[in-house]
């Protein structure tokens, strides 16, 4: 569900711009974001951290589009907050008691200390990764282009990284489970 929730505004500024364009669809954008980031917290009575500071970049950096006419601001979202998110991860393994990932999957997984820290900084790698393919594909191809890129293929990526990160989970826990058992 919450996936849905984070495409939602992705799927809307989709739309709008094969509507009417990208100044067009920046400003559903920017209408879109903090309303289901109010309706989120009215249902759960939670903020989510990641969704309200992609509001704040899409506030700060979709101003910044329409009132200097001028996509590229728009363009570096993405970039911007996957590199915040992978920053914020790889400092996590050096404040706080436990990596980011740990925080958050430690309840579904059963690793190690080095595995987790192994854990989190392939997650810096990807987001670190998925900012800059979006760079690229901002400088190197064409608007549409890009606009597909962000719905379709930052989805995809996210997929593949999930499925990867599921097989190197189960692979991690699996070696675990077989050395406990071989010491007993």
């Amino acid at each position: 569900m919450q996936l849905f929730v984070d495409y939602l505004p992705i799927l809307i500024f989709f739309g709008a711009y094969f509507y009417k364009g990208i100044y067009f669809a920046t400003g559903i954008l920017m209408v879109v974001m903090p309303v289901v980031m109010v309706a989120q917290w009215a249902i759960t009575r939670k903020l989510n951290k990641i969704y309200a500071a992609s509001t704040a970049l899409i506030l700060i950096l979709g101003s910044a589009t329409l009132l200097l006419r001028n996509p590229l601001f728009l363009y570096w979202k993405p970039t911007v907050l996957n590199w915040a998110i992978g920053l914020a991860f790889l400092g996590s393994q050096f404040i706080g008691e436990k990596p980011f990932v740990q925080r958050m999957l430690g309840g579904a997984a059963s690793l190690e200390d080095n595995q987790w820290l192994r854990l989190n900084q392939i997650w810096v790698i990807f987001f670190v990764f998925i900012g800059g393919i979006n760079i690229y594909v901002a400088y190197t191809f064409s608007e549409p282009t890009w606009v597909k890129f962000k719905l379709f293929g930052m989805l995809g990526l996210t997929f593949l990284f999930i499925i990867i990160q599921t097989i190197w989970l189960t692979l991690a826990m699996n070696k675990n489970e077989s050395s406990t058992t071989e010491v007993d």
